[in-house]
């Protein structure tokens, strides 16, 4: 026997786990490898002496606790990184996150978002349409990519003729949001490479929006002030950056996932059939069964105690959200997808996808108002859904999500 396969042989199944849990090629299912650490404890050894945080109890105690902070994360995951991705709230602490979020946050509002449900239905509308006319599509060019990245880049003032540049940045950044040890030197150098884009594409959108504003979001930001303090340059650059790849990419991620949990379970896409309305419902069980983002960072900032294991300051821990989803101690029959488990009425423990605590996502209103709409117009228009081939998958850990969904869709 090689000293490889002597070494192969040795690794335990937790260990197996650790490294399935990140694997390429266990993108369609990392659910099984996070069964198996669950079931190992609540908080598993990690690569850099991190500890993954495999349960929802403990997953919860951390998101929520501000003595833990995710400014860490760049160190954390991109350490190694030649190029320094820009500065934004998602990775700050306060006050600079409460300076940061505060600016942003009036373009956010239930109110605000709620005004652009009607656009949201016209670009569904006009998406179904056409996938109805074609019966077999690509489903994420023919809806999942161009919805969310419509709609942030209308937000934005992202000229239409710039949407697909806008898109090819944000895909490359989003597979460089995985840990450097993850990538290969083709995909750090193409990260590398969409940062500077984004830098420069956005940076001359800003300086033409300072000398001739309009009413979009890019405008907004620029010209704000709270306190007397606007955003410097590196904030407002570091806060597009995570307004597009976290406003776009997690939403593409959604509403794929959303519409093969409905192919896979036909039981519960003639539910969805009979009862539209439980389309809002149904939203939170997608971010639950099958979460668009699968992992955050937190550093201890203190001396805190979490169940029965203490952590030091500066102790790191990988939150699995995505694991702690599927925690049987907090969701009866986990692995079941169920569109009514957050129907009104129903008494179940809240998903983490969207975060919790100071680091709740911005953007949570929006992604449930697009996902809102398509899943009610798939409701009311379609008859049928079929996969045509299984899914592939990007090999991204961060932001999950497949790469080719190829669907026939039957109209009613």
């Amino acid at each position: 026997m090689s000293s490889e396969q002597s070494a192969l042989a040795q690794i335990s199944p937790v260990q197996q786990a650790v490294v399935d849990s990140v694997g390429p090629h266990m993108r369609h299912n990392p659910y099984d490898a996070y069964e198996v650490l669950r079931a190992a404890g609540p908080f598993v050894p990690g690569p850099h002496d991190m500890r993954l945080v495999t349960r929802y109890a403990e997953a919860r105690a951390i998101m929520q606790d501000p003595r833990w902070s995710h400014a860490e994360e760049p160190q954390l995951l991109h350490g190694s990184s030649d190029i320094e991705l820009p500065g934004s709230f998602l990775w700050m602490e306060p006050p600079e996150h409460t300076r940061l979020r505060g600016l942003v946050g009036r373009a956010f509002t239930a109110r605000s978002v709620g005004a652009m449900r009607e656009r949201a239905e016209e670009l569904v509308a006009g998406m179904l349409d056409d996938i109805l006319a074609r019966r077999e599509v690509e489903l994420l060019d023919a809806l999942a990519y161009p919805l969310p990245l419509s709609m942030i880049c209308e937000m934005l003032g992202v000229p239409p003729e710039a949407h697909e540049q806008v898109r090819h940045m944000s895909h490359a950044i989003a597979r460089g949001l995985d840990p450097d040890m993850l990538l290969a030197p083709e995909e750090l150098a193409a990260r590398t490479a969409a940062v500077r884009e984004f830098e420069e594409f956005f940076g001359e959108l800003a300086r033409r929006r300072r000398a001739e504003p309009r009413d979009d979001l890019i405008t907004a930001l620029v010209q704000a002030e709270e306190q007397g303090v606007a955003l410097t340059p590196t904030e407002l650059i570091g806060t597009l950056l995570i307004l597009v790849v976290a406003g776009h990419e997690t939403t593409v991620n959604l509403i794929a996932n959303g519409v093969l949990a409905l192919i896979r379970n036909p039981w519960e896409f003639r539910r969805l059939r009979s009862n539209p309305q439980l389309a809002v419902p149904a939203v939170d069980e997608v971010l639950r069964y099958d979460a668009p983002v699968h992992l955050t960072t937190r550093a201890a900032h203190d001396r805190i105690t979490v169940g029965e294991h203490t952590f030091e300051p500066g102790d790191a821990v990988v939150v699995l959200f995505a694991s702690a989803n599927r925690d049987p101690l907090a969701f009866p029959d986990p692995d079941r997808f169920d569109i009514a488990r957050y129907a009104a009425g129903n008494r179940t423990d809240r998903h983490l996808s969207f975060g919790l605590g100071l680091h709740y996502c911005l953007g949570a209103f929006l992604a449930r108002v697009e996902m809102q709409t398509v899943l009610t117009a798939i409701a009311e228009r379609v008859k049928d859904l079929e996969l045509l081939a299984e899914p592939a998958y990007r090999p991204n850990v961060v932001v999950r999500g497949v790469s080719r969904l190829d669907v026939r869709v039957v109209a009613r």
